[in-house]
């Protein structure tokens, strides 16, 4: 299958009423992050089929599950899962932190490639962030451990805002260290297509 087959038929299957705009622009987003990689080693993915399976649908698998609101994805690098929930969902606003200076210069440059208007792109160290209004949600991917991801981003959350944590295998022992204050909400085990791999997302809020 194609790439953008393979994309249309993984969104249905997630249950993404994705337009043919969409998707075009979804897949015009792998296609810079696959020209960019070969000079400044953004993921360890090689190949736009590779791409559309383990980051676009890795990251959309996510969006049926989540609350509504401000948005941040908090270690985003090329902007993971950031970008394809800010296409498919253009009206929600969405922000990308990453230390990395190299990513963030492309997540802003393919932003603004892709006319995402509803993306704000920020260099910074997350724990030392201090923006102007809190966040209702706040994802991350590969990212850090739970208890990090939480103790790092607790005062960029809204009071009542999630912590959504995208995981691999069910992360038992994480979830034993969970920060005091704070306690799973909902667990789902993610069906990503064309992905053979466990995925969970763990969504956190205060208590």
């Amino acid at each position: 299958m194609t790439p953008q087959a393979v994309l249309a038929d993984g969104a249905a299957r997630l249950g993404l009423a994705l337009s043919a705009a969409q998707c075009e622009t979804l897949l015009r987003y792998i296609e810079l992050l696959e020209k960019w990689n070969g000079v400044y080693n953004l993921t360890a993915v090689r190949g736009r089929a590779a791409m559309v399976r383990q980051h676009l649908l890795d990251s959309l698998a996510v969006v049926p599950h989540i609350p509504g609101g401000r948005l941040l994805d908090v270690g985003t690098g090329p902007g993971l899962p950031g970008i394809p929930i800010a296409v498919a969902q253009p009206e929600r606003p969405v922000s990308l932190v990453d230390s990395s200076e190299k990513k963030t210069v492309f997540a802003r440059q393919a932003a603004a490639a892709l006319g995402l208007e509803n993306v704000s792109v920020h260099s910074q160290r997350v724990e030392r962030w201090q923006p102007e209004e809190r966040f209702d949600l706040i994802i991350s991917r590969a990212f850090a451990d739970i208890a990090q991801f939480v103790s790092w981003c607790a005062h960029l959350l809204a009071p009542e805002g999630v912590l959504a944590a995208m995981k691999g295998a069910y992360p038992e022992a994480e979830l034993q260290a969970l920060p005091e204050g704070y306690a799973v909400r909902r667990i789902v085990r993610l069906e990503v297509p064309y992905l053979e791999a466990e995925r969970h997302l763990v969504l956190i809020g205060k208590l």
